[in-house]
């Protein structure tokens, strides 16, 4: 009899849902290789409102790196938290020369990101991590394919599972599969957008072909919608301390191949049912060393400059590269 109800009670026990943990952050050798002129063949720095300040390239033998798709300095560019869009998170430190310019990276691990049971996330459609924002100990995660958007606390020596769900505002039905939710950026709190959170998709677009983006919290909670020209999607974006928006956008064509450019929305005109567009600050192609261009950060230098810092997405494929960018803006 003894038997028999512990034998009950250990299928009981079985059958439980078990929070099993995501794996715990590995370390990962990573190759640079400087890239010392952005335009190739040239050695002009100004491109647009922009000046090349160096960058590299990274390789690694370890099979899950790559695919980086956004990323977060949490120190003024040098240590840096990031998400890749096959279920991991990445961090890591920029190290650079006596002048100041990159040359690679130190101390990068990856470590799987943790489902609402702290288990790594296994499907692709869930594991699909493209924006990410940092403020006050908590990272924000928006997932593109299983539209959501994630909080988490962030802990380099352990991620766990998720805080809590956040509303991303956008009508789910108007978010593509694979072109949905791409970018979240939080506004500075002395902006007109006083701290909230700002979502926007990668070509999930409106009757008019506008790509739908949404303020996620604070009195100006709504949608509102960012003007899609010349072909470019939304790959990332991020405030600026003024409050301005920096978006980040690509374009693929197989006439014309890969296209970069950077634009600059006004913090003002983001509002409810607002369709907002702005200035170009730089747009480059396959004559600079580009790739999928994807991540997007902005910090401020020790002198006072606003580095702009882009990474690309090499989507595994032995064909694309994985390039850290690093611009200042002059204007």
């Amino acid at each position: 009899m003894r038997a028999a109800l512990a034998a009950v009670l250990l299928a009981a026990a079985l059958a439980l849902p078990v929070a099993a943990r995501a794996e715990a952050p590995f370390a990962v050798a990573v190759e640079t290789r400087a890239i010392a002129s952005f335009r190739i063949g040239s050695t002009e720095t100004r491109f647009g409102a922009l000046e090349f300040a160096g960058g590299f390239e990274m390789r690694a033998a370890e099979r899950v790196f790559g695919q980086l798709s956004a990323l977060r300095f949490l120190s003024p560019g040098r240590d840096f938290v990031g998400v890749a869009d096959h279920g991991y998170w990445f961090f890591g430190t920029v190290t650079r020369d006596s002048d100041g310019a990159p040359t690679g990276v130190s101390g990068f691990t990856m470590q799987a990101i943790a489902d609402e049971r702290g288990a790594a996330i296994a499907a692709k459609r869930r594991a699909d991590a493209e924006g990410l924002d940092v403020e006050g100990g908590v990272a924000t995660v928006a997932f593109e394919r299983e539209a959501r958007v994630w909080e988490y606390a962030l802990d380099p020596a352990g991620m766990g599972a998720p805080l809590r769900d956040l509303d991303f505002v956008v009508p789910r039905h108007e978010l593509r599969s694979n072109q949905g939710l791409e970018t979240v950026a939080r506004a500075p709190q002395s902006g007109p957008l006083a701290g909230a959170r700002v979502v926007v998709a990668e070509r999930s677009v409106d009757e008019n072909g506008d790509i739908f983006a949404a303020v996620v919290e604070g009195p100006l909670k709504g949608v509102f919608k960012v003007r899609r020209s010349d072909g470019f999607d939304v790959t990332d974006g991020v405030f600026l301390p003024q409050g301005d928006l920096i978006l980040l956008e690509r374009r693929f064509s197989l006439v014309s191949g890969v296209a970069m450019r950077l634009r600059r929305i006004a913090g003002g005109a983001i509002l409810p049912g607002a369709l907002v567009d702005g200035e170009i600050l730089m747009q480059a192609d396959l004559s600079c060393r580009i790739d999928n261009m994807e991540g997007l950060d902005a910090w401020t230098r020790a002198d006072g400059a606003t580095v702009l810092s882009l990474i690309s997405d090499d989507n595994q494929s032995f064909l694309q590269r994985t390039l850290y960018l690093e611009f200042v803006m002059r204007q």
